[in-house]
């Protein structure tokens, strides 16, 4: 069993899971796919725009922030480079050389994202005679990653609700990963603190490296409820603390071990993201809209389909292993990490029993900004 890491420590595991296999990221992450998908169009109006304003430089650079591992960021990055050089033809301009930064953790998989790389720029110049430069810049974007005032944009999806590291002061959310009623009311007040604290910090250090009237397009976890013990969108963190306490309930889990891990996330409510952004002072708001995600429950009376039940079981396993492991891994050791997203999936499918026709959904924000 290894030793849990300190508690400001633990960002350094904050990386999906790497490689191409069952349990990775780059498998597992159909979700995400979507959540851009939805993005997408304020993605390209904000970036034609970026580029109107700023009188169409000969060079731009983009970053992505929080690029994970695999493909999907070229998801992102191919869009975004395609809207350039389309408008730019438009204007009848010369296509400019785009320089496309990926940003992550340090021990972020990024050879498994590298792979997708020479594919990505050898269609951009089949299709669209475009010059792209791609590097990995890693680091954590609570820091300052780029140098002051050299980014045109900035895309982020599905990374800031993870915070730089756990929230002090809650050692007494006993039996819980996370936020969930009855928990202590200071709990989620911590986890608000540091929200704050972080969003904060990443508005700071992009306010120095976002050029004035560059833009970012970012994408994230929130919820619509201002009650901030009610986390319907984080069902799936009461799912993992379920699953580790039947694993205490075996004695193969310390239940002081369960107490002590907390996941640093946080969904938070959209006045208070504005109310961050209106306080840091250093970016506008153009927009922000809400996205709702359905989850993928299957809708043709299967559901006391055992079959049926246990794929849907399995997938949310994967999903969430997915992107906890290395966290997990690193307090728990590696040990009980097949048996407890075993577990995990058993409960996830008993939840599809207790859920079906409830309509469930996740909440993602989609905001753009402007640096002023």
């Amino acid at each position: 069993m290894s030793s849990s890491p300190p508690r400001n420590s633990l960002m350094n595991v904050v990386s999906m899971k790497g490689g191409n296999g069952e349990h990775s990221y780059a498998t597992n992450s159909g979700h995400q796919k979507t959540v851009f998908s939805k993005a997408q169009k304020m993605v390209v109006e904000n970036m034609r725009e970026t580029l109107v304003n700023l009188a169409f430089p000969e060079c731009i650079k983009v970053a992505e922030l929080g690029c994970s591992s695999g493909q999907n960021t070229f998801m992102a990055m191919s869009e975004i480079v395609k809207t350039i050089i389309t408008l730019y033809q438009e204007k009848y301009r010369c296509p400019p050389e785009i320089d496309c930064c990926l940003n992550d953790l340090p021990m972020n998989d990024f050879n498994m994202t590298f792979k997708w790389a020479s594919s990505f720029q050898e269609k951009l110049k089949m299709d669209y005679n475009g010059r792209c430069f791609v590097s990995g810049v890693p680091g954590s974007f609570y820091s300052r990653v780029f140098p002051r005032k050299s980014l045109h944009f900035v895309h982020s999806a599905c990374s800031i609700h993870w915070l730089s590291k756990v929230p002090e002061g809650i050692e007494d959310n006993k039996k819980n990963v996370y936020i969930r009623s009855p928990c202590p009311l200071n709990v989620s007040k911590g986890y608000l603190d540091q929200f704050q604290k972080d969003f904060t910090l990443f508005l700071k250090v992009r306010s120095e490296e976002v050029m004035p009237n560059g833009r970012m397009v970012l994408t994230f976890k929130g919820r619509n409820a201002s009650d901030p013990l009610y986390r319907e969108s984080c069902h799936y963190w009461s799912l993992l603390t379920d699953s580790l306490l039947d694993l205490v309930s075996e004695g193969i889990v310390k239940e002081s071990e369960v107490d002590s891990f907390n996941l640093p996330f946080y969904d938070a409510g959209e006045e208070e993201v504005r109310e961050v952004i209106k306080n840091e002072g250093s970016f506008e708001i153009n927009k922000i809209e809400t996205h709702e995600h359905v989850v993928p429950y299957k809708d043709s009376g299967e559901a006391d389909d055992e079959t049926c039940r246990l794929r849907f079981g399995e997938m949310m396993a994967n999903r969430k292993r997915s992107i906890t492991e290395p966290m997990l891994v690193a307090h728990f050791g590696d040990a009980i990490i097949d048996r407890l997203f075993k577990k995990y999936a058993r409960n996830a499918a008993q939840y599809y029993i207790v859920s079906r026709g409830c309509n469930k959904t996740t909440i993602n924000f989609v905001m753009s900004l402007t640096r002023k």
